[in-house]
């Protein structure tokens, strides 16, 4: 396994790869790897010639007063788990270089960034995410891309940028990977106080009793939203800060669930902000 850190090695390598006509899946990750990173890693090992892994805690994404320097970094047992899940190049680029001093450039999606996270972490969340991606598509020329489902409204955008830039990379999105209670998998778990470690399974719960409700036959979405909002607000150590029933493919509301939706929510917890979100409609799926 290769660890390259230069942005011309990357796009000389990228070319080789091009030039061979191998395949290359790209999963982009800010390290502090867990199982859901790795599941994405395995499927792009299985699909492709080559496999990369980009490392980089993306300044551009995080707002003022979020948690970019207590983000975890984990790097040696991150360069590990990528040589043990079939992980052929590890793309670990500085900041000073992925921004160069004076960049006045950035890349935006504008509708789908409104809703969800853009309303409490700002459209220059999205901003920063659209950038970054694009950025890399460019440096490593992917055949395809991995992103996990928890993430749905970044994997929403990042589809659409890519459909309107005319990236020739396949967005694959994968299903959740959550720890054995339920929580869904992200590195931000690891910052949960042990103390609000059981009650940061109260978003799981209430997208759980969603569900519940679905499959009793209840198609409206504000008695829906209401059960699960008041499920969450019991606890009143938890901020909510969003939950929305939402079109997957415009992440508009929706007046009535008739069709598949998305439910997705985000709270704050022990100083943590967690998301999730379950795919589900009249008909099911009923498991996530």
């Amino acid at each position: 396994m290769r660890i390259i850190e230069n942005l011309a090695e990357m796009r000389e390598t990228a070319k080789g790869i091009a030039v061979s006509r191998r395949s290359c899946g790209l999963v982009p990750t800010m390290g502090a790897l867990h199982d859901g990173h790795l599941s994405l890693m395995r499927r792009s090992s299985g699909e492709n010639d080559v496999s990369i892994i980009s490392i980089f805690v993306n300044p551009t994404q995080f707002m003022p007063g979020e948690d970019f320097d207590s983000y975890p970094r984990t790097w040696e047992a991150d360069v590990e788990a990528a040589e043990k899940n079939g992980v052929d190049i590890i793309f670990h680029p500085a900041p000073e270089d992925m921004y160069p001093s004076r960049s006045q450039t950035s890349v935006m999606v504008h509708g789908l960034t409104r809703s969800l996270c853009g309303m409490s972490r700002g459209q220059g969340h999205f901003r920063g995410v659209t950038t970054v991606v694009a950025k890399l598509f460019n440096l490593v020329q992917p055949t395809r891309a991995y992103f996990g489902q928890k993430d749905a409204q970044q994997a929403v955008v990042i589809q659409r940028m890519a459909l309107d830039l005319n990236f020739p990379v396949e967005i694959i999105v994968c299903p959740i990977v959550r720890e054995t209670d339920g929580l869904a998998m992200s590195s931000r778990n690891r910052n949960i106080p042990p103390e609000y470690r059981q009650r940061a399974l109260v978003l799981r719960q209430a997208l759980q009793l969603g569900r519940e409700l679905v499959q009793g036959g209840e198609t409206d979405p504000v008695v829906i939203s209401n059960a699960m909002g008041e499920h969450i607000l019991g606890d009143n150590e938890i901020e909510l800060d969003y939950l929305e029933i939402v079109s997957p493919e415009t992440l508009e509301t929706v007046e009535k669930l008739d069709d598949l939706v998305l439910i997705a929510g985000a709270i704050k917890i022990g100083g943590v902000r967690l998301i999730d979100n379950i795919l589900i409609g009249p008909n099911g799926p009923w498991e996530d």
